[in-house]
């Protein structure tokens, strides 16, 4: 079971992603709390896996609160869940140690699949911050040399310039009708290879190769 500690300033909300999360049996809702303090209590006397963070709430907000709680031993993953997708919210996130960026209007399956993914080490993000992060990653002046050959099948090239386009692996899985554990297990042995040890960078690895349609 991943253990989830639901942080947002709004009720309505939490009831929702609560629902949402016991609706698997794989995800154990193990508290919520209202702002950045009380997640920072929560984190310490619940010892969650995954805190799904808000930005924007009153006192202590979600930045300074992912600040805090990444620096404590043994932290658990943070996965910011935001009304806003800006580079403003985005980038401050990522430095106070967020594990992934997703917007309110994600897809609830992909919502699920994040959480997991996050548990295990990955970095989720909506396809179009993945893609933004991609940009602000490539150097202009080294963009043109593309990175040392890697010899890959012709299904991991096709999921390789797919991952570099942002698209999920359910989006994916659609694509090139395969299962989503198929495209799963393919990513995993694609980070293997390339020595990429999470999507974001696997996706920059898939624009220096130059398969990808940036």
């Amino acid at each position: 079971m991943i253990r989830v500690l639901i942080v947002d300033d709004q009720r309505l909300v939490r009831a929702g992603l609560r629902m949402l999360c016991e609706s698997t049996d794989d995800l154990d809702v193990v508290g919520e709390a209202a702002d950045g303090a009380e997640a920072i209590r929560a984190v310490i006397a619940l010892t969650p896996d995954v805190v799904l963070m808000d930005l924007r709430m009153p006192g202590l907000d979600g930045v300074a609160a992912t600040t805090q709680i990444t620096r404590r031993p043994d932290a658990p993953k943070v996965l910011v869940l935001t009304t806003f997708g800006d580079d403003d919210h985005l980038y401050p996130a990522l430095a106070a140690g967020a594990a992934g960026f997703l917007v309110k209007d994600t897809d609830p399956a992909d919502l699920l699949d994040a959480i997991r993914r996050v548990a295990d080490g990955d970095l989720p993000f909506t396809p179009d911050l993945l893609r933004r992060l991609v940009d602000r990653a490539v150097d202009p002046a080294t963009a043109s040399s593309p990175p040392e050959p890697v010899a890959l099948t012709d299904r991991e090239s096709q999921i390789l310039a797919l991952v570099g386009d942002g698209l999920t692996n359910p989006e994916i899985a659609e694509r090139l009708h395969l299962g989503v554990s198929t495209v799963k297990s393919h990513i995993g042995n694609l980070m293997d290879k390339t020595d990429c040890d999470n999507r974001a960078r696997l996706a920059v690895y898939a624009y220096r190769r130059g398969q990808s349609g940036q």
